[in-house]
């Protein structure tokens, strides 16, 4: 760490869902240690306004765009930015909700193009840059409980989508290592956000360890301390951070 605790000066973070959520939390986190931060939100400008204006008022260099993300084909603004990230955080993916008898084609489609094919497309436009630079971090999304195999019983096609993403950061771990890259799948628990509607709050928070959610800044800093690890010990890893919360 150097001498103004900075560790992540001078290294660009692309941050994907960057605007709000845990996505945000993790980019503000990444501004305290000195990061560039290049934030995409979906649909919201001003969202995406707060984000960098808290961003900068921490110090960071701070810029953001908008790019709606329903398919590879629309992702055309996100990967071209991806080539000058030293540090590539993919904080989007759809959720579905639905037993497998009632998941159609197209939510299929969806799901595995946002939720696996795209933080795969992005993990492949980022790499090039980072092995020329000899320094590069990745941070993946994967849903509650999936970092492993399991059976889930209403949410099965996200989550093997998600699951999916743990196979990925292994592969990276195992090709890129010696480039001084290293990846890690974050697989959160009950997280409060500004997305969750009072109901859900409520009825989560009952199911969480100690009957609260986890806080989204406090997620986003762990992980960004994370990504400043020198060295990545972690490399590889898929991580379940959900406080203990067992079954849900």
């Amino acid at each position: 760490m150097n001498a103004a605790g900075r560790p992540l000066d001078g290294r660009v973070a692309l941050v994907v869902g960057g605007s709000g959520g845990i996505g945000a939390e993790v980019a503000l986190a990444l501004a305290k240690l000195g990061a560039k931060l290049i934030v995409h939100g979906g649909s919201s400008e001003q969202r995406l306004r707060a984000t960098l204006e808290r961003a900068r008022a921490l110090g960071s260099v701070a810029d953001g765009f908008l790019a709606g993300l329903d398919s590879i084909a629309a992702a055309g603004p996100v990967l071209e930015h991806a080539h000058e990230a030293d540090i590539l955080v993919v904080a989007h993916g759809p959720f579905l909700q639905a037993p497998l008898h009632e998941t159609s084609a197209i939510e299929w489609e969806r799901l595995a193009s946002m939720n696996l094919a795209l933080p795969g497309a992005l993990v492949s436009a980022s790499l090039p840059g980072m092995r020329a630079r000899r320094w590069g971090r990745i941070l993946l999304f994967g849903g509650t409980r999936t970092e492993l195999p399991r059976a889930f019983r209403t949410n099965a096609a996200y989550a093997a989508c998600k699951t999916g993403l743990a196979s990925l950061v292994r592969s990276i771990a195992a090709e890129y290592a010696n480039d001084g890259i290293a990846s890690l799948l974050a697989c959160p628990g009950l997280v409060d956000t500004e997305y969750l509607s009072p109901s859900n709050r409520t009825a989560w928070a009952s199911k969480a360890p100690g009957g609260r959610l986890t806080a989204a800044s406090a997620l986003g800093a762990w992980l960004a301390d994370r990504l400043a690890d020198e060295p990545p010990l972690w490399n590889g890893a898929s991580v379940n951070l959900d406080e203990g919360l067992g079954s849900f």
